[in-house]
């Protein structure tokens, strides 16, 4: 099975902001902030009500940043993210109905594992590239180095308890591309409208090394 791969997108910077928007408005000035910062992939989860508007909003009045859906739960959120401008998709976990609905989505997926045999079962249903999640919660970087040798094929971007502290020894992982994180983009800055700050923490991720990455 050949799927549309994600790792194109995930060339473009090394963390992907985690973000919870309060209301389209802010999500539009935030998703500018990350852009403005050097951080254009952009995952809005699906947990609050205006998600799926301000991912349409960001698609149409940010031209430069890559908005995904994250937090997709359901195999109805998969038709509704992609009609809404969803250019990727990310879940925590899956379920069989889910993981048809990923199958045929146009769009690049990450979906979500947190162990090895889910891994294995992702992989052999055609996806290559995975999220680790909760990241720190079930291993972090020592489980990627034990996965590293048994699933030499596979690639994650791991979220969950990732930050400023720690992004750095995932990032030197020889299987991971890049890595979701919502540091980048604070609560309390958002709900502030504190949007230099944001820009300000999203250069600095911005210019973090994946010495493995290739080319």
């Amino acid at each position: 099975m050949s799927l549309p791969d994600p790792s194109f997108l995930l060339a473009r910077a090394p963390v992907v902001p985690v973000v919870t928007v309060p209301s389209v408005a802010a999500g539009v000035k935030l998703a500018r902030a990350l852009v403005d910062g050097g951080l254009p992939l952009i995952e809005v989860t699906l947990r609050t009500a205006p998600a799926l508007e301000a991912i349409a909003a960001i698609a149409a009045e940010v031209p430069d940043a890559i908005v995904g859906a994250g937090t997709v739960t359901r195999p109805e959120l998969v038709e509704k993210s992609i009609a809404a401008g969803a250019r990727f998709l990310v879940s925590p976990g899956c379920t069989e109905a889910l993981l048809e609905a990923f199958a045929e989505a146009p769009v690049p997926v990450l979906p979500g594992c947190a162990t090895a045999s889910e891994a294995m079962r992702l992989h052999a249903m055609g996806f290559a590239v995975l999220k680790l999640f909760p990241a720190e919660s079930v291993g972090g970087a020592s489980l990627l180095k034990s996965l590293a040798g048994p699933l030499p094929d596979l690639r994650f971007c791991p979220t969950g308890g990732i930050g400023p502290d720690n992004v750095g020894t995932y990032l030197s992982l020889p299987n991971v591309l890049a890595v979701g994180g919502s540091w980048v983009c604070p609560n309390e800055a958002v709900n502030a409208g504190d949007w230099d700050r944001i820009v300000t923490l999203s250069k600095a991720a911005a210019m973090l090394p994946r010495p493995h990455f290739p080319g």
